[in-house]
């Protein structure tokens, strides 16, 4: 068993465990490895282990891997920061959106979606923690928001997504993720047929699956520690 598969199997023992100890199905939690910076022959790898949903931050990155990759048939999701000038690419590669936080992006993407292509699944990001320094729409802004996106054509609003500022206090952690199902659980009161919460990452799977996480999305514990110097690089092209 390669590295990768071991640690795809050991992610998704957290995973199952985590969701049993909440009185969960561990079916109802997806796995979306977090590809970034890591080379095609990596996501082969995780492929032929089984793992078919891909997150990818970078663009330019995201949509090379795509195409080295159409053979496996996998599924393509982009969570990083998104610019309007770049909305092209990921509306015609991708199959999910985690981070659209404004309007204008959900439009650009949904006017550029080719109409023979299924819907593109988005989810709203939100920033759950209020830090400066993160994307994600207010809370308070979050209603507004939803309901534009939901009315745009080529475009099926499934959820919402959050990068809380990491921390070892484990109840804050839940109080995060906690939050960001309220907010998905308002919407739903309102008429928003939510089925995503894209939330938890290798440090805090478990706080997440507790707290309701549909979708945990997991790099380091699956591919190993990123190199810093060449995840630069990456994100500047």
């Amino acid at each position: 068993m390669t590295s990768i598969s071991a640690n795809l199997q050991a992610v998704g023992e957290r995973i199952a465990e985590a969701a049993r100890a909440a009185g969960r199905d561990p079916g109802e939690v997806g796995l979306l490895a977090v590809s970034k910076t890591w080379p095609a022959e990596a996501v082969r790898e995780a492929a032929a282990a089984g793992q078919r949903a891909f997150g990818e931050n970078y663009v330019q990155e995201g949509v090379a891997k795509a195409d080295a990759l159409a053979a496996l048939g996998l599924e393509w999701h982009f969570i990083g920061p998104l610019q309007s000038n770049k909305t092209r690419p990921v509306a015609q590669y991708f199959a999910w959106v985690h981070s659209v936080d404004r309007l204008k992006i959900a439009q650009r993407l949904a006017e550029q979606r080719d109409v023979h292509l299924p819907p593109l699944n988005v989810c709203i990001q939100v920033n759950v923690s209020g830090e400066g320094s993160k994307s994600g729409v207010a809370p308070a802004d979050l209603p507004a928001l939803a309901r534009a996106v939901a009315a745009l054509p080529r475009l099926r609003l499934r959820g919402l997504m959050c990068i809380p500022e990491p921390t070892g206090d484990a109840a804050l952690q839940r109080r995060r993720f906690a939050e960001l199902r309220r907010l998905r659980d308002d919407l739903a009161a309102d008429g928003l047929a939510l089925d995503t919460l894209s939330m938890g990452m290798s440090h805090d799977i478990e706080a997440a699956v507790a707290e309701g996480a549909t979708m945990v999305r997991v790099g380091t514990a699956i591919f190993g520690t990123r190199d810093r110097a060449r995840e630069a690089v990456v994100a500047g092209t």
